[in-house]
């Protein structure tokens, strides 16, 4: 049950990345919580908050797709620090806002928007990277390894945030998240150079378009993107967590519930050695993908604060469960030419979906109200993730043992 150290142990490289990723995921996930809040201060509008995940949208899908081609046309390690320079200096201009004597609305969300963009082009390569440090046979581990990685910051950072933005302020969230990008370029400059391949084609829309074609022609792989699509649009409940406290008459859970879905996916994390005897990897995901959408309709449905913490604490590991066995299917069939590519697709579906969701849960809430936002979203969720199984049967056959690209991949092709 003991997470599989064998990435850390066998590559320096790995080591980098994982600390690089644990510092800048601390910060992120502070203003995570802080950038709602100061919304919510500034407006009281669940709309306007929800609408962060509309102007982060476009970003994403154009910036993802063109970062994946990038990735595979470029040295991913420039390209890695390069972004996450331009995000560290970013979130510099949250802080700067904050501590003005009346903070502007529009540049919160003109930072959303070009933070989205940074990260999508960043994501591909982060993607793309990882099969380039860590041995085949230890890439389930890794995404589980990278996994804990981000459920740590996930479940330490929002507690903390909750209880820095009720009593020192804005401004130390905003600038908590500045020094972590520092730290993250330091680490990350140890990293070695990953050029591209030889074969590899110069970003355009032709190479997004044969990306596009190669996935498409993948059902197991197309069956994964969509998966989490639906689940993440129709059942992420983030943007309105903030009105869902004032609900329960418990402001003060506030970082609480942010934390809970995190806390959820680090006890998964943890116990994640499990994961690399597990081959039927796409049935794994439909399955975890499900018990998403009840936790959180459960969540929805529930009056008290303890048990609405707890059905997050559960949705929270089956998201973690559902995107271990997405990490290892993608990491052990997608050939490297493709890899930057097909994470461009990778970030649309796992990242424009909680934008999207965002968006969703902020209007139904505005219409129907909190509590039927979220628990309506949960039942829709498990209601397009069996339809979707039934459609795209390859999903649910898929074998790592078995599979022609598994095979091809573990043979060096």
């Amino acid at each position: 049950m003991l997470p599989d150290l064998a990435p850390w142990r066998t590559s320096a490289d790995y080591r980098r990345m994982w600390l690089a990723g644990l510092v800048t995921s601390f910060g992120s996930f502070l203003t995570l919580v802080a950038l709602p809040v100061q919304l919510k201060e500034l407006t009281g509008s669940a709309a306007a908050v929800g609408a962060i995940g509309a102007v982060e949208l476009v970003p994403m899908l154009v910036c993802g797709l063109y970062g994946g081609a990038l990735a595979d046309a470029f040295d991913k390690r420039r390209l890695i620090l390069g972004t996450e320079a331009g995000l560290g200096l970013l979130s510099a201009v949250l802080l700067v806002n904050a501590l003005l004597p009346a903070p502007l609305v529009w540049p919160l969300y003109v930072v959303a928007a070009l933070s989205s963009a940074l990260a999508a082009v960043q994501r591909p390569a982060l993607d793309a990277i990882l099969p380039r440090v860590v041995a085949h046979e230890h890439l389930t581990a890794a995404v589980a390894l990278n996994s804990l990685r981000w459920t740590v910051g996930g479940v330490a950072a929002p507690a903390v945030a909750g209880l820095v933005v009720a009593y020192a302020g804005l401004g130390w969230a905003y600038t908590a998240d500045v020094l972590t990008f520092a730290a993250s370029v330091a680490l990350g400059w140890g990293l070695a150079a990953a050029p591209a391949a030889r074969e590899a084609a110069r970003p355009s829309l032709r190479a997004i378009a044969e990306g596009a074609r190669y996935a498409w022609s993948r059902k197991e792989l197309l069956g994964t993107y969509a998966v989490d699509l639906a689940a993440m649009f129709l059942a992420m409940p983030l943007a309105v967590l903030p009105f869902l406290a004032d609900e329960l008459d418990a402001p003060w859970s506030l970082g609480l519930l942010y934390a809970s879905m995190p806390a959820g996916s680090l006890l998964v994390s943890l116990t994640s050695g499990w994961t690399s005897r597990v081959h039927r990897h796409g049935r794994m995901v439909v399955l975890s993908a499900a018990g998403w959408g009840l936790a959180v309709a459960a969540a929805g449905a529930s009056r008290e604060v303890w048990l609405v913490l707890l059905c997050l604490t559960v949705a929270g590991a089956c998201d973690m469960i559902s995107g271990i066995f997405r990490g290892a299917l993608w990491n052990q069939t997608i050939p490297d030419a493709l890899r930057g590519r097909l994470a461009g697709i990778e970030l649309l579906s796992y990242s424009a979906g909680p934008q999207l969701g965002q968006v969703r849960a902020g209007g139904t809430a505005a219409l129907l109200g909190v509590r039927t936002a979220v628990w309506s979203g949960g039942l829709a969720c498990v209601a397009a993730v069996g339809a979707l199984a039934l459609c795209l049967p390859g999903l649910l056959r898929y074998d790592a043992r078995t599979n022609e690209h598994a095979l091809r991949r573990r043979e060096g092709g």
